[in-house]
């Protein structure tokens, strides 16, 4: 006999308005000009978006330099580029389009605004993401410091800045960790000047404030999202300091501990902003086959923002 099971179901999840630009771009690149239309990075972090893209004629590329028929379109990643990217682009007389999250643009800006203003820049954020590369590569090399962890604010030596401080970050950050990091630098730094609307994205916040909400009341906690997701392995961590210790990431090689989750009463699922909603109901109709299962929709924020595609692919 099937045990009876409730699975608490995260609300907002999944695509993010970026997210969805981002995937709707290379969709209507790929119609507008056919393919194959080049993809510099991964356009999402999910691997069922990519392959679904490959499909339809996308070639993913890390670098410029490995594109080889320099007449088809290339579209740079929701992450954002360093400037020196759409700068090699134009040497190649490439053909373009910037899919970078208007929200992750935000960052780029205040960067190159505080650095006109004659301020030194800390950037919080996680050395080698995309996000971050792409950021810090909007000026010039060594004018934005990056500190990933409350221990490297501890580390700063006060004499590396000669100018007013002011700090940004990723947008993908868990809200908690990153405040504790603002509150050090804020201590440490008394002058130091920050965003006038905080940079993680309002996506972040709200997927992370349904899991708050969500977790402390499961046995387990269930995010869905690649490995290399940022906002989806802030999700896991935040169920877990939420009171989940039996929280994690289900991505695409990963199998569902069955028996596990038919021992407990309750569980609680999420999905990351570049996971796609059919895989939120893959894993529950994998459930319902091996438990009775009860859905309840955790809601706590409506999210209805929507970003207008570039003209050049409209």
């Amino acid at each position: 006999m099937k045990n009876e099971l409730k699975i608490l179901l995260a609300s907002p999840r999944g695509f993010c308005a970026g997210v969805d630009r981002a995937i709707e771009i290379v969709n209507k690149a790929i119609q507008k000009f056919g393919a194959p239309v080049y993809v510099r990075h991964e356009i999402v972090h999910n691997k069922q978006v990519v392959d679904e893209l490959k499909e339809k004629g996308a070639i993913f590329v890390e670098e410029i330099s490995e594109i080889k028929d320099l007449s088809r379109p290339v579209i740079f990643s929701a992450h954002g580029v360093a400037k020196s990217v759409p700068e090699e682009a134009k040497i190649k007389k490439l053909f373009y389009v910037d899919a970078t999250c208007p929200l992750v643009s935000k960052v780029h800006r205040e960067s190159e605004q505080l650095h006109k203003n004659g301020h030194d820049i800390i950037l919080i954020g996680h050395k080698n993401h995309p996000e971050v590369v792409g950021t810090m590569g909007q000026l010039p090399a060594g004018s934005i410091k990056l500190v990933e962890t409350f221990e490297d604010v501890k580390e700063l030596d006060d004499k590396l800045f000669k100018k007013p401080l002011a700090y940004i970050t990723q947008t993908t950050l868990s809200v908690d960790d990153t405040s504790e990091i603002i509150s050090a630098l804020k201590e440490k730094f008394k002058n130091i000047k920050g965003p006038i609307k905080q940079d993680i994205c309002y996506a972040t916040t709200n997927r992370q404030s349904a899991v708050k909400e969500i977790a402390p009341k499961c046995e387990m906690f269930f995010v869905i999202g690649s490995r290399n997701s940022s906002n989806s392995v802030r999700l896991v961590e935040v169920a877990k300091k939420a009171g989940c210790s039996k929280s994690e990431l289900v991505h695409s090689e990963k199998r569902l501990p069955i028996e596990k989750i038919k021992s407990c009463k309750r569980i609680g699922i999420a999905s990351g902003a570049s996971a796609p909603e059919r895989l939120v109901q893959n894993l529950i109709s994998e459930i319902k086959e091996h438990c009775n299962v009860s859905l309840e929709e955790v809601v706590v924020a409506e999210e209805k923002v929507v970003f207008k595609l570039p003209k050049a692919v409209n």
